[in-house]
């Protein structure tokens, strides 16, 4: 993970935080303030829908990475048994 990839998940972990409070504070009878706060909890689940998307193609790309140096390495042993003549 990238330190901007980190910087983007704390700001939305920031923002989840102040949408909860407002949450808390906002008055159930104010139509207009619940409005707003139903479109920030809506964009901000977007966001941190990509995110997670994002994270997920981060992790296949890395099990994918490390599939490939197994089998490498297994490559490079069973070869160097053949040299030995194992």
């Amino acid at each position: 993970m990238t330190r901007a990839n980190a910087s983007d998940g704390d700001v939305l972990l920031r923002k989840l935080r102040r949408l909860t409070a407002r949450a808390r504070a906002v008055d159930a009878g104010d139509r207009a303030q619940l409005c707003a706060l139903l479109d920030d909890i809506g964009t901000l689940r977007d966001r941190l829908m990509r995110e997670c998307a994002r994270l997920d193609q981060e992790i296949n790309r890395a099990t994918v990475r490390a599939t490939a140096i197994t089998a490498y390495g297994r490559g490079a042993q069973s070869l160097r048994g053949l040299r030995r003549g194992h």
